[in-house]
């Protein structure tokens, strides 16, 4: 009966967004209109409800273009802030609530006669997301955002670290 309490407080308890100095590993799936991107990223709380990570992604995709079949592959190289919206809306600490930007570099590689537009560069974008933490250490992230080369959505699994 007493381990079963503590396991039970230490579930209701124990979750919760980073606080300041820790870090937490995102991994999952995303969706584009260039394919299924999988991605990895790290997040760093440096101030009470504010993080700064980063982010790799890759995808692979396939464009008819005229009569042909061409293969793609983007390479994404992100950097993001996000404010934790947790202690303003009074949230349960199973969740976690944010909202940020984002800047990165994707690498676009296209067949070399491949007469398409998509070309490599800068994206700025916005996200909106939120987590449910399941324990101490792992949660569900569900992400929206616009104006990059992930415009869409992520589905993934937090760690913290």
């Amino acid at each position: 009966m007493t381990l079963a309490l503590c396991l039970l407080g230490a579930l209701a308890f124990g979750q919760g967004p980073i606080t300041e100095g820790q870090k937490q590993l995102n991994v999952g799936v995303g969706s584009s209109s260039w394919g299924v991107p999988l991605y990895l990223g790290l997040d760093y709380c440096v101030y009470k409800d504010i993080t700064v990570g980063g982010e790799l992604s890759y995808r692979y995709y396939t464009d008819h273009y005229l009569n042909d079949r061409y293969y793609h592959s983007i390479i994404g190289i992100a950097g993001n802030g996000n404010y934790h919206l947790n202690d303003i809306l009074g949230l349960p600490s199973r969740w976690d609530f944010y909202a940020g930007l984002n800047l990165g570099f994707y690498i676009w590689n296209s067949p070399s006669d491949y007469q398409g537009s998509q070309s490599s560069g800068l994206g700025l974008g916005a996200q909106i997301g939120g987590r449910y933490y399941i324990n101490n250490k792992i949660g569900i992230n569900l992400e929206f955002g616009s104006g990059n080369a992930f415009s869409g959505g992520k589905l993934g699994v937090t760690i913290k670290l």
